[in-house]
């Protein structure tokens, strides 16, 4: 495993569709970007910051995400979300995260995630 430090960042990017849309994923009636979709691009985002410092056998999980979604994205919409860590005290990321329509925030985000053994990870759902 390489060093994990502070300033890493990754961008991801998706194209909101009918299926990521508050009314088809249950969390709303309208047809925009759900917050579930929103926070799932945000996760990724910085589950990919880090991924290129790990080796094979680990990888990280979700632990608290505290998020705000604060503008309504369209079908059609293209959306980014831009994650930075922060801080990396052992096993233990933090991550700041924006999302982006454009040049429009549409979410901001503080999160957590653990560094994990995936087969011991795995082991403990038993």
């Amino acid at each position: 495993m390489k060093e994990i430090t502070p300033g890493l960042t990754h961008t991801s990017t998706t194209e909101v569709t009918p299926e990521l849309t508050a009314e088809a994923m249950g969390s709303g009636d309208m047809p925009v970007l759900a917050t579930p979709a929103m926070v799932a691009l945000m996760e990724n985002a910085a589950m990919r910051a880090v991924a290129p410092c790990l080796d094979d056998s680990s990888t990280t999980v979700g632990g608290h995400i505290d998020a705000s979604h604060l503008k309504a994205s369209p079908v059609g919409a293209k959306v980014s979300a831009h994650a930075v860590l922060t801080a990396a005290e052992g096993r233990k990321l933090t991550f700041e995260i924006e999302a982006r329509e454009g040049d429009t925030v549409i979410g901001k985000a503080s999160h957590l995630r653990f560094i994990v053994d995936r087969e011991r990870f795995m082991g403990g759902l038993k």
